[in-house]
């Protein structure tokens, strides 16, 4: 389970998160929904340790990810929005390497990666370079290696960007499948297609604050508004929001 409160986050004279507070379950998609610059990416970076909030709280499964940063990814796995791939590395060879990082030994490694084949179909490119790999294929390796070490937490940065049908069908089916074995899962996404397909929370970022928390009935009646899409825009007080 996350919990935060109160997250602020500065770079300059820019406020990129001003006042962030949820909670995600775990056995559920908490969806982080907002227009672009909303904050959305701010806040997961923040989540998982790689920036530091000026103030506020965060705990995952009870731990400050930023006193116990290393305990935390151990039951963290991060898509990021950049997906981190090393492109001189094969697909095995990126998955290989941060199963090393957390400890995993050599013949689990090996039998995970083979698991993890099969679950996400890596088979045609699991020994490629992933230098030149198509957008599909590098989601799928990115969530290959966020999955590597079985961790109870999820957080993806707009993991269905740039992907074709059937990779985005592949991808909802994974999460949906993880959300049904209990993981904690945050999303962060502007699709409002994505959200009404996976999400059982919506946490709805404008201007780097909640202004909206709930499942998608919930929000539909705070807004008075019968289409999610429509609740959407009515919540963030502005008509630009789906277009940003």
């Amino acid at each position: 389970m996350i919990v935060t409160e109160h997250l602020q986050k500065s770079f300059g004279p820019v406020q990129a998160v001003r006042d962030v507070t949820f909670n995600a379950a775990d056995g559920q998609i908490t969806g982080l929904l907002g227009p672009n610059g909303a904050g959305k990416t701010t806040t997961l970076r923040m989540l998982y340790s790689l920036l530091p909030p000026d103030s506020g709280s965060i705990r995952i499964d009870g731990i400050d990810p930023q006193r116990e940063a290393l305990k935390v990814k151990t039951s963290l796995g991060v898509v990021p929005d950049a997906r981190g791939l090393y492109a001189r590395l094969s697909a095995r060879e990126n998955i290989a390497y941060f199963g090393q990082l957390h400890g995993i030994k050599k013949a689990d490694l090996e039998q995970r990666i083979a698991e993890l084949c099969e679950q996400l179909d890596l088979h045609e490119f699991i020994d490629r370079r992933t230098e030149g790999f198509s957008q599909g294929q590098r989601v799928r390796v990115a969530l290959a290696r966020a999955l590597v070490h079985k961790p109870k937490t999820l957080l993806l940065d707009e993991p269905s960007n740039g992907l074709d049908v059937m990779s985005t069908r592949a991808l909802r089916e994974l999460l949906l499948r993880l959300r049904a074995e209990g993981h904690c899962i945050v999303l962060s996404t502007h699709i409002m297609q994505e959200v009404a397909a996976l999400c059982d929370r919506i946490v709805i970022i404008a201007d780097g604050r909640v202004v909206a928390d709930g499942s998608a009935d919930e929000l539909r009646r705070l807004s008075g508004r019968n289409e999610l899409e429509d609740a959407f825009v009515k919540l963030i007080g502005s008509e630009e929001g789906l277009l940003a």
